[in-house]
């Protein structure tokens, strides 16, 4: 399996790490486990894995425009080498590439269209020198079930995707007005799809975590103080999803099937 332009972790960016913990495990199912080192919360799925962190926005990060915000991990041999390419496409950086101790070494990116996500070269455990990410594993619940990128340029965003990561598109549902959903694959599976931009949206990856009951996710996020701007909708799949805010203002989106 090409590790080279995998998800591997999911990242949420919060004004109130606690109030996000409370409602993540209740409308998901996580067990989050922290704070732990500087403030990073560990999220683990019920079948014990770790699926994800959760860190709180400092003042100087909001004062610098950072708002709550789901954020993707792709995997990359070279994290400075693979932001170098992106930069010189059109890319932006958003945090310098660091080191983390036992971790790995990221950076956090934009595409030329503006979406952010986090590009990493990561360091597996010691005992685990094979260890691959599960973080991304459409039938497991807790887990992200799909990787949807909503962008301003659809073709360009494609060739972007494909050129630095691997992604291609062969297959696509026409969706009316909206224009084309086209699937990608990596590494011959489905990732997710790429679609466009509706009404002045900005560039933006969403991510799908799967849920054991779509209609119980609901009363979860309602009772939690959260929003639902869509759904629940059932898609071609057979499984239903829902598009919604957090209380704090995060857009998140969740899958699953309906047992009511």
């Amino acid at each position: 399996m090409t590790n080279h332009g995998r998800f591997i972790w999911y990242e949420l960016l919060t004004a109130d790490a606690e109030a996000a913990k409370a409602f993540y495990e209740e409308v998901v199912g996580w067990s989050i486990g922290g704070p732990g080192n500087e403030g990073y919360y560990h999220l683990k799925a019920p079948d014990g894995d770790f699926v994800g962190g959760m860190m709180q926005l400092t003042h100087e990060m909001e004062q610098h425009g950072a708002r709550p915000v789901w954020l993707g991990y792709l995997h990359v041999g070279d994290v400075d080498a693979t932001v170098a390419s992106i930069t010189a496409e059109g890319g932006q950086v958003r945090m310098p590439a660091m080191d983390m101790a036992n971790v790995g070494r990221m950076a956090m990116v934009t595409d030329p269209q503006g979406a952010p996500f986090y590009v990493m070269t990561p360091i597996p455990p010691p005992d685990q020198p094979d260890a691959q990410s599960r973080a991304f594993s459409p039938d497991s619940v807790g887990h992200c079930g799909w990787n949807e990128l909503v962008t301003t340029d659809q073709a360009g965003a494609l060739r972007f995707y494909a050129r630095h990561f691997g992604m291609s598109s062969t297959d696509k549902m026409p969706m009316g007005e909206m224009g084309d959903y086209c699937f990608i694959d990596h590494d011959g599976a489905r990732l997710g799809a790429v679609t466009t931009a509706q009404g002045g949206r900005p560039s933006l990856w969403n991510y799908y975590f799967r849920v054991d009951d779509i209609d119980r996710a609901q009363s979860a996020v309602e009772s939690g103080r959260g929003r639902v701007m869509t759904g629940p909708m059932q898609v071609p799949t057979g499984d239903w999803i829902i598009q919604g805010a957090d209380p704090q203002g995060a857009f998140f989106c969740l899958v699953g099937a309906r047992k009511g």
